[in-house]
């Protein structure tokens, strides 16, 4: 279900309060980033209905800087999923009255989960042991293990497999 920004409250509270709906649990809150759109975040609500045994999902979309109204006056435990979805996306929730990073360090720089986050170039910090300090680094992302033979586990590989050797001996 899509639902305007400015609405999502309204929506919300009709989900939980109405008796044929009855959506008193607010499983999951997170956000899709998509670039391309005008409006690159996807905001999504996940509901559960015990009562009823069911669930929804409720998406809103925004931008970098319009804010989406927070939904903590509907569900308490919103605040939190909002926290995270901030500093992991950079999506603003107005009057969320506690919004700061959750997941990231004080001093962080940008929203690591927006797909135009860049993999190097940012710093990291660390104790050095053998400095007895805290030393700030370059961010850098080795890429050496990441050797993937794409071989599909239902074709096979058409050459011999380690023990093969043995099924050959009678």
């Amino acid at each position: 279900m899509t639902a305007r920004r400015e609405a999502i409250v309204r929506v919300l509270g009709h989900l939980r309060d109405d008796a044929g709906c009855l959506f008193k649990q607010l499983i999951d809150l997170t956000a899709v980033d998509y670039p391309a759109r005008p409006e690159r975040f996807e905001i999504v609500y996940n509901l559960l209905s015990l009562r009823h045994n069911r669930r929804i999902r409720v998406k809103v979309t925004s931008d970098d800087a319009t804010p989406v109204p927070t939904v903590v006056g509907v569900y308490s435990v919103a605040g939190w999923f909002e926290r995270e979805v901030w500093d992991m996306y950079g999506v603003l929730f107005a009057d969320n009255p506690d919004l700061r990073r959750l997941l990231t360090d004080y001093g962080f720089e940008g929203h690591p989960l927006r797909k135009d986050f860049p993999l190097t170039g940012y710093v990291e910090l660390r104790y050095d042991d053998e400095q007895k300090r805290v030393v700030y680094e370059p961010v850098k992302l080795t890429q050496a293990f990441r050797n993937f033979d794409f071989m599909s586990p239902w074709e096979g590989d058409p050459g011999l497999l380690p023990g093969d050797e043995k099924a050959g001996r009678g």
